[in-house]
């Protein structure tokens, strides 16, 4: 009788270890799926803020207001950020876009820009604008081709996430 009761009492206890593993194992799935969620929003709202930034490019360079070399630096870097599935294979979809960008990314800009000999600064600059001028209006339906893809996905997501207890 007593081997029976120390048999119950020790298959009780086994018993009680194991529904408490099996309770700590969906805690830690259900955490897990909680920073899953959580990357995915924060990933979303990065996304959106990017998108809107390329929005914003979008409109300075089919307005004129920035020059389109300017432009296709600025979009292509900025998009290499986005990350998940919202990540646009800018040298397949956009041509005009990457191929000015590919002419001018090495060239130089800003302070470098005038650091060069004036015969080289002048050299780029009729490289630059002839790569411009050649493919400004293909680079225009580029830019409102993005502006189009990228308008649903520059939305701030509103998702909130709640914890768990």
């Amino acid at each position: 009788m007593s081997v029976t009761i120390v048999l119950i009492i020790g298959g009780l206890i086994i018993l009680g270890l194991a529904s408490y593993a099996i309770h700590l194992l969906l805690l830690v799935k259900k955490k897990k799926q909680l920073e899953k969620e959580v990357m995915n929003i924060a990933i979303a709202k990065r996304n959106a803020n990017i998108f809107d930034s390329v929005n914003t490019l979008c409109m300075a360079g089919i307005q004129g207001q920035c020059d389109l070399s300017e432009v296709s630096i600025r979009v292509v870097c900025i998009l290499d950020y986005i990350q998940g599935d919202a990540r646009i294979d800018i040298k397949k979809e956009y041509l005009a876009l990457y191929e000015l960008y590919d002419i001018v990314k090495d060239m130089a800009r800003g302070e470098a820009r005038q650091e060069l000999v004036k015969k080289e600064r002048m050299k780029q600059t009729l490289k630059r604008q002839k790569a411009e001028v050649r493919l400004a209006e293909d680079m225009i339906k580029d830019l409102q081709k993005l502006q189009i893809q990228i308008q649903p996905l520059s939305a701030p997501s509103t998702d909130t996430v709640t914890a768990i207890k």
